[in-house]
């Protein structure tokens, strides 16, 4: 078993440690502080008279804040220690840690206190396989201060580490030389500064302490309110409103602004994502329309203002696309990775026109949907114009950066996840299943968008037309007769590739599927080559390539499992979509914490517990919005014009659930929910 790694959060901005709070480079996780994609340190170690220190508590205060306990040298002498440490770690723009030494003895102590500091300003995309980099390191003992550089051409980043207290500074790190009094305590204030791009850069800088305190209160306070503006849970259920509040928190924890923006947008998730991520982004912003609505209208003005207007390539870019990714780091800035702006990805741009609709159906903000008519109808003409690569009608990718681009641009976005049942790849382009229905989705709620706001009922009667045409065509070319449900996707020949997948979830959530075909899928959905008993697995055991520990072959998303589960009660299937609710919150309440980004797909009566994968970051935007967003589903919250409908289906063991103040053009709304029953009051406006 690998140590516990410890992490603190602002946005894009985070340090990711061992349980003692030392920072070491790991080739196999991403430790270190990292902000826009760099790391500004690689190595922050504290020793005590020349000895490594050990832990005996945490307080991990907030997202932004946490406390380690300490104390030195081996676990045999935590019984008679004459000294003990406190660091006190928080995060922001900038990284803070304030060092406290206490003295139990009853005789003045002396100790030397070490602090050793270095960055490698590796990109995190590169973690693992580390380029040397040389940085210019500039040690100023006088100004209590240490600098490292580093520059590349255009490309510039710089960390500098202040102390309010007196030390030896060097090239590796600062020595404190301390005497304290019996009972006594010394403590030193350290400040990490990052600064982006030349002196003229964006400088993440940390000030005094007053300053750091101020900032700090700051964050609780914007903590405060974001939980506060938010619906308020009331459960019968043990635990779940500490659940609750934890995704919620999370979802606080990952908003960032990128640079050159002015608002807050959802970051993917810790350690890989943690920048914007258009699929990750437009699904966490779905997912909690009923609880944090204002994610939405700053990711969609992100998203329409970096929309592709180009035929590019190298970043898989084409005019309307909606972007995949946007980086940071030193292999985007000089074109090793084409993930400056990437744009390789088939769903983000349907996904585009489904959140616009959807959320002026919560708000009522009819002034956004006209302010980004353009945006949206430029993603509707790329599903037709660059999205049908064969002139059948159907959405398909090929990515056109063959040196390094995605391959698989769908949700399921690794190199193997398309494969039929005995695991053959098909040839590109490749149509897979739930890339029609987000487009048949996207058409049809265009059409409204058009008709009510847009002015262009000509627009509205094509593009109905053009989404009924797509589920005759795709109901009759994807579906297998033989094995009752639908392929997971067609080569570009027309052949389906015959795997039984969780994608036939997104198609009922998406509803292109023909209503006598609904049970079919909902059967295999909570059947038991697909349902593990904690979710619904990516991909159907007795398949060749079937793997519990796969990504996308076998292991459980909470993501995936939230948009199948609110599928599933689009065609009344109320009791599986309770079921694979009830399994979700198991998941989350079980390993408590952030809701991992995946779990295995072994079976729960065989494992009893959710098998965590390394590869599950924690927390993910669109993780902890899943749980938002089953709740939404078991209590059936649905906007009707100006009335929001309660419809529950909650699982058994709930109990009593009430969701007090949801926002919506209805004002604010309290749901009550228990059994099969159910209560709705609107507040006054």
């Amino acid at each position: 078993m690998r140590q516990e790694l410890v992490h603190v959060i602002a946005g894009n901005a985070f340090a990711i440690s061992d349980a003692q709070g030392d920072i070491e480079v790991d080739p196999q996780a991403p430790t270190g502080l990292f902000a826009f994609d760099t790391r500004f340190l690689s190595h922050w170690v504290l020793r005590i008279d020349g000895e490594r220190i050990n832990a005996l508590s945490r307080d991990d205060m907030t997202y932004f804040e946490t406390r380690f306990f300490l104390v030195p040298g081996a676990a045999s002498h935590y019984v008679d220690a004459d000294v003990s440490i406190i660091r006190h770690r928080s995060i922001h723009d900038c990284f803070h840690e304030k060092i406290i030494v206490l003295n139990h003895s009853a005789q003045p102590a002396e100790f030397t206190v070490r602090v050793e500091m270095g960055s490698d300003f590796t990109d995190i995309a590169e973690v693992g396989q580390l380029r040397g980099r040389t940085a210019q390191i500039t040690a100023d003992s006088a100004g209590h201060q240490l600098e490292l550089r580093y520059a590349r051409e255009r490309f510039a980043r710089k960390t500098t580490v202040q102390s309010t207290a007196a030390a030896d500074v060097d090239e590796g790190g600062m020595t404190f030389s301390i005497r304290i009094d019996p009972g006594g305590s010394w403590e030193t204030d350290l400040h990490v500064s990052m600064t982006i791009g030349g002196e003229d850069g964006r400088d993440m800088r940390a000030g005094l302490q007053s300053h750091q305190q101020a900032v700090r209160r700051g964050m609780s306070e914007d903590l405060a309110d974001w939980l506060d503006r938010a619906p308020q849970l009331v459960a019968d259920r043990d635990g779940l409103e500490e659940t609750y509040r934890g995704s919620l928190a999370d979802l606080a924890a990952l908003r960032y602004q990128p640079l050159a923006f002015s608002e807050r947008v959802p970051v993917g998730g810790l350690p890989w994502a943690m920048g914007l991520c258009g699929r990750d982004s437009i699904i966490a912003c779905l997912q909690t329309l009923a609880f944090t609505p204002e994610l939405a209208p700053a990711t969609l003005r992100t998203l329409a203002f970096l929309q592709g207007g180009q035929l590019d390539d190298e970043h898989d870019e084409e005019p309307g696309k909606i972007l995949a990714q946007l980086r940071y780091g030193e292999s985007a800035a000089f074109g090793d990775r084409p993930n400056a702006l990437y744009y390789g990805a088939a769903d983000t741009t349907p996904l585009f026109v489904v959140l616009l609709d959807e959320y002026e159906r919560w708000s009522g903000d009819a002034d956004l949907v006209r302010e980004l008519r353009h945006p949206a109808r430029m993603a509707l003409d790329w599903i037709d114009e660059y999205g049908d690569l064969t002139g059948d009608g159907y959405v398909r990718y090929q990515r056109r950066n063959e040196r390094n681009g995605t391959i698989n641009q769908c949700w399921k976005n690794s190199a193997d996840a398309i494969v039929d049942a005995h695991g053959r790849q098909p040839a590109f382009p490749r149509a897979t299943c739930e890339l029609q229905g987000y487009a048949y989705d996207a058409k049809r709620r265009g059409a409204r968008l058009a008709r009510e706001f847009w002015g262009d009922p000509a627009y509205a009667d094509r593009l109905e037309r053009e989404a009924a045409a797509l589920k005759d065509r795709f109901n009759r070319d994807f579906w297998l007769p033989h094995q009752d449900y639908y392929a997971l996707a067609l080569d570009p020949y027309g052949e389906p590739v015959d795997a039984l997948s969780s994608n036939i979830g997104h198609l009922l959530w998406s509803g292109i599927v023909a209503d006598d075909r609904a049970e079919a899928v909902a059967e295999h959905l909570v059947g038991p080559r697909l349902f593990s008993g904690w979710g619904v697995r990516t991909f159907a055991t007795g398949q060749r390539t079937y793997n519990p520990v796969g990504s996308h072959l076998g292991a459980v998303w909470p993501s995936d499992n939230a948009l199948i589960a609110a599928g599933l009660r689009k065609y009344h299937f109320d009791v599986q979509a309770a079921l694979l609710a009830g399994g979700i919150f198991d998941v989350a309440q079980t390993l408590g914490g952030a809701v991992p980004e995946l779990i295995a797909g072994h079976e729960r009566s065989l494992t009893k517990y959710p098998v965590q994968l390394p590869s599950a970051g924690r927390p993910q935007s669109w993780s902890s919005g899943a749980l938002l967003m089953l709740l939404g589903t078991m209590l059936g919250l649905r906007p009707i014009g100006d009335n929001l409908l309660v419809s529950p289906a909650v699982p058994q063991g709930f109990g009593r659930l009430e969701l007090l103040d949801i926002p919506g053009r209805w004002g604010h709304s309290d749901a009550y929910a228990r059994d099969r029953s159910a209560a709705y009051r609107r507040h006054p406006r």
